[in-house]
């Protein structure tokens, strides 16, 4: 069985979805700059590094926020 969690949607060409394959988690990410990415990772440790190093909180300064939010969703796949 596939969950499928989604990250965040701004629209149909701007998201980023994560699927959990039995015990592989396999990142979408569409955007209307870049097309489609996936990723697949073997743990959840592995998911959160790589979204911590993609998303730095840094980037986000005023906006921390949707930091939190964009770590918590992460967080609950």
């Amino acid at each position: 069985m596939i969950k499928k969690h989604e990250i965040y949607k701004n629209d149909k060409w701007n998201m980023m979805t994560v699927e959990v394959q039995g015990k592989t988690l396999v990142l979408r990410e569409i955007s209307d700059q870049w097309g489609e990415e996936c990723h697949t990772f073997l743990s959840r440790p592995a998911l959160m590094n790589w979204a911590q190093q993609r998303f730095p909180k840094e980037d986000f300064a005023g906006r921390e926020q949707e930091w939190e939010e964009l770590m918590k969703a992460f967080q609950e796949v």
